[in-house]
């Protein structure tokens, strides 16, 4: 088409694809433009605006490295994130929330009963649960990729002055589905705020924190992965997460507890000497 108008743009870019474009790929790239387009006539969007928006794009384009990803971030932040995860989850099994931009892949075995706190200062914090599938029975064998901030508010792959593997580990339950393990007391912390995502926050008048939370990839053959997160009740800013991680089957009750009913069995039995934390949190995976 010659003549292409503010009305008919839409149209003509849909009347584009090959006859051999895939559908999903059709579907998929002619719903982003109808909206796009829309959006652009909605707020009658300035050449000014336009050029904003590519800068920051180019701007998270030049910032992410394979420790940082300023691209997840910003879908993060803007909600994109959170709603692929509501939308793909299923309502019979536990809630997916954000993988986040700081996941280091390769995590360490983590035993049975082990230890991430190591010599990290902070209240002990014991968690366990199990591993299920919707019926309510025990998935043998799966594991649970398990990663957090240090007390100093920062992943491992954003502070220089910790082990990469730092509060990381690779978990596989006994035949039970069963899991435990010890850490630090997740703290609130802020996203990054030195690149385009900050920039975003600042012009919304947004905070830029995030509740305190363990991560959790849940996985099992012939089961769906899941990516997850648990927050404490307590926290600040759980109804204020600027990334909109927080669902409700995720949210956990700490209990405190006195040193003297620390259990066998951990690596740190025998060595608690003060009151410690415990949570427990089972996981419910759907099947693939």
């Amino acid at each position: 088409m010659r003549t292409v108008t503010k009305d008919t743009i839409t149209d003509v870019f849909a009347g584009y694809f090959g006859t051999d474009t895939d559908p999903r790929v059709r579907e998929v790239l002619v719903a982003l433009a109808r909206h796009l387009h829309a959006f652009t006539r909605e707020v009658n969007l300035t050449h000014e605006e336009w050029q904003k928006a590519l800068e920051i794009m180019e701007w998270a384009g030049r910032i992410t490295t394979p420790e940082r990803n300023e691209f997840v971030l910003m879908s993060d932040v803007m909600g994109l994130s959170s709603l692929v995860d509501m939308v793909n989850s299923r309502a019979d099994a536990t809630s997916s929330s954000v993988l986040g931009p700081f996941h280091v892949s390769n995590a360490p075995p983590l035993a049975m009963g082990g230890d991430m706190k190591r010599d990290f200062g902070g209240e002990v914090l014991l968690v366990e649960g199990h591993v299920r599938d919707t019926a309510g029975n025990p998935i043998a064998g799966a594991t649970l990729d398990i990663w957090q901030t240090a007390p100093n508010g920062l992943y491992s792959s954003q502070d220089p002055d910790q082990d990469i593997h730092s509060f990381h580990g690779l978990m596989t339950c006994d035949d039970d589905g069963r899991y435990a393990f010890t850490t630090v007391k997740p703290v609130s912390y802020t996203v990054p705020t030195d690149g385009p995502v900050g920039e975003i926050l600042n012009a919304a008048g947004r905070h830029p924190w995030r509740p305190s939370h363990l991560h959790y990839i849940a996985a099992a053959e012939g089961f769906r992965t899941l990516v997850t997160e648990v927050f404490p009740d307590d926290d600040p800013y759980l109804d204020q997460d600027t990334v909109f991680g927080v669902r409700d089957d995720l949210v956990m009750h700490y209990e405190s507890r006195p040193a003297d009913t620390f259990p066998d069995g951990m690596e740190l039995s025998g060595k608690v000497k003060e009151d410690y934390l415990q949570v427990t949190f089972d996981v419910v995976l759907a099947n693939a």
